[in-house]
């Protein structure tokens, strides 16, 4: 791989509010940022368009996939700036009862080139009596996806999904160098494992992961941890934010995914294995995927 596959990649960290209008706003002014700043990549964080705890009033605002005005605006943006830009999510109506957490992944022609709904579902009760149910609200996916980019295939996971190591080694063996997890971690998560998890993820791969963050305190009183980071594949952090909305980028060489998994080939040497429980006997061996 020459020079000539280096590009530049940015992360759009969001503080979005309760409003898709102005959240919008927000992230149209922040990805122009960093198409001026030569990002041919651009990612924005989980939720997009709106923050709401309150259900009631984010039924009333969610739209269709095809209504959805964020989306239709977004696409119009990167194909005027002619970058793959990635939403990281959009809060979408599913269904009367439920709501999708949707990823999107956009051509520089404005087409939509991939799309994934979050997998796993953050129902916690925190220390401290912070609770969250997101399946309360939101139907979950069932499919992971990977997509193609110029400079190599794309992973596309969402926030929570980051604590299900699984997903990630089924992506890179599905052949993605980036992976990416738009999010909006909690302050008290962030502080105790955003780091580690991310560059977890990226060490145990071999790939780029790339996260854009939600950051500060929210109109509906959450906060958010920020520290969007870009993270290379031997776990080092290219770029990383702060607390404060704004863009941070970082020039990517793909041919260091193959430097990594020379160095440390650990794709190729995962092997299936059994758990022996003593309680139940060997007739009760459980077998467990190591890998293919």
């Amino acid at each position: 791989m020459g020079t000539d596959n280096i590009f530049t990649a940015a992360m759009v960290q969001m503080r979005t509010g309760l409003l898709p209008e102005p959240s919008l706003e927000q992230g149209t002014r922040l990805i122009r940022e960093a198409a001026a700043q030569g990002a041919k990549y651009v990612l924005t964080p989980e939720v997009s368009n709106m923050m709401q705890l309150n259900r009631k009033a984010l039924f009333e605002h969610l739209a269709s996939e095809e209504d959805d005005k964020s989306l239709q605006a977004y696409r119009a943006l990167a194909a005027e700036l002619k970058i793959h830009l990635h939403i990281g999510s959009l809060a979408l109506r599913y269904s009367p009862e439920k709501a999708v957490n949707r990823s999107f992944l956009i051509g520089p022609e404005g087409n939509v080139l991939a799309s994934y709904d979050k997998i796993h579902m953050f129902d916690i009760d925190l220390p401290g009596g912070e609770s969250y149910r997101e399946s309360a609200n939101y139907q979950p996916g069932e499919t992971a996806v990977i997509s193609d980019l110029p400079w190599g295939r794309i992973g596309l996971t969402i926030c929570y999904d980051v604590r299900f190591p699984a997903l990630y080694r089924a992506l890179a063996e599905a052949g993605a160098s980036f992976l990416t997890v738009p999010s909006a971690f909690t302050r008290k998560t962030g502080e105790a494992h955003w780091h580690t998890l991310l560059r977890a993820r990226a060490i145990e791969t071999g790939c780029f992961v790339f996260a854009a963050a939600q950051a500060g305190l929210h109109e509906n009183k959450r906060e958010t941890f920020g520290h969007s980071l870009i993270i290379d594949p031997w776990g080092e952090v290219l770029a990383e934010g702060g607390v404060e909305p704004g863009v941070f980028l970082a020039e990517i060489d793909p041919a260091k995914v193959e430097t990594a998994r020379k160095t440390i080939p650990s794709l190729q040497h995962g092997r299936r294995f059994g758990i022996a429980d003593p309680k139940a006997g060997p007739e009760h061996l459980h077998l467990v995927r190591g890998s293919a």
